[in-house]
């Protein structure tokens, strides 16, 4: 036997709570007539009759009645259902999940993540550090960070950060040292410090000026996976490195470090947060991305 649809149910429910196909039909939004085709479909499909009809009422048979009864708090647990569930989407909680590569967290930590977290408790953050260009929707995240570069053009994108540049830098005890740097062929002749990417390939340095844009696999004794550690490295004079200037800031402040060859600096457009632009949005998620927002406001984008 083939099961009856939900509409036929609903349908059968509306006619014995109110014992009139006309009332019925007006409060489904349909004819009285294909509604009473629709109950006369049920009975058949079910081999029983389910309403007494006479010109003047609409009663249930004792068939009928059972089925009601039986069907009647079936109903409401799924209206609570889905009730709770839309309660949820309507009511900061829940977990959000973030992958991001380590510069983006130290930003979320920074700027984002301690304001949101007092001003919505109810929210929990699941925040996964990653500098692979992870599958954030295969992995199931609900979002990412990332520099815009890297991000998916089938994404929504927001503004997280300013502009990012990539600096060359080393100390002034390794500078005043080692060989001139006017140029980045220069970087041939130096220890380099370098980087691994996440896949295992090492990093080639980028560089650009006027037209001309090239990237170089420099040489080095030593390879790193951290952008922090190698800031570290290079403070203590162990060569020269490659990295976003966000993990140098403090070390160019306090002097411990130096850019060379600024004129050769390549540039992000910066963090953006991403996510699937068919993806229905929680309203924790819509409050995290206003958050971001924020943020982003206080870092200019060029």
């Amino acid at each position: 036997m083939k099961r009856p649809s939900w509409n036929d149910t609903l349908m059968f429910i509306t006619v014995a709570e109110h014992r009139s196909f006309r009332r019925a039909a007006d409060l489904l939004g349909m004819k009285p007539s294909t509604l009473s085709h629709a109950i006369k479909g049920l009975e058949a499909q079910l081999q029983v009759r389910l309403f007494q009809r006479t010109t003047r009422s609409v009663s249930l048979t004792d068939a009928g009645q059972h089925l009601y009864q039986r069907l009647v708090p079936l109903v409401r647990d799924m209206d609570d259902a889905l009730e709770s569930v839309t309660a949820m989407g309507q009511t900061p909680g829940g977990t959000l999940c973030i992958n991001g590569s380590d510069a983006a967290i130290r930003l979320l930590m920074h700027h984002v993540i301690p304001d949101f977290t007092r001003q919505y408790p109810g929210i929990a953050l699941d925040l996964t550090l990653d500098n692979a260009l992870s599958d954030v929707v295969k992995q199931g995240f609900d979002a990412g960070i990332r520099l815009y570069e890297d991000i998916p053009q089938d994404m929504v994108a927001v503004r997280l950060s300013g502009a990012i540049r990539f600096l060359t830098l080393a100390s002034p005890a390794y500078l005043a040292e080692a060989a001139p740097l006017t140029v980045p062929q220069d970087l041939l002749q130096h220890r380099c410090i370098r980087q691994r990417l996440p896949g295992g390939k090492r990093y080639a340095w980028e560089f650009a000026r006027d037209d001309a844009a090239f990237s170089l696999d420099v040489p080095g004794a030593l390879t790193l996976n951290s952008s922090q550690l190698m800031v570290e490295a290079a403070c203590a004079g162990m060569g020269i490195v490659y990295v976003p200037d966000m993990y140098a800031r403090e070390a160019l402040a306090q002097g411990r470090l130096v850019s060379v060859l600024d004129a050769w600096h390549v540039a992000s457009r910066g963090l953006y947060l991403y996510f699937p632009h068919n993806r229905h949005l929680s309203h924790s998620m819509t409050l995290f991305i206003d958050a971001v927002r924020r943020a982003a406001a206080f870092f200019p984008p060029e």
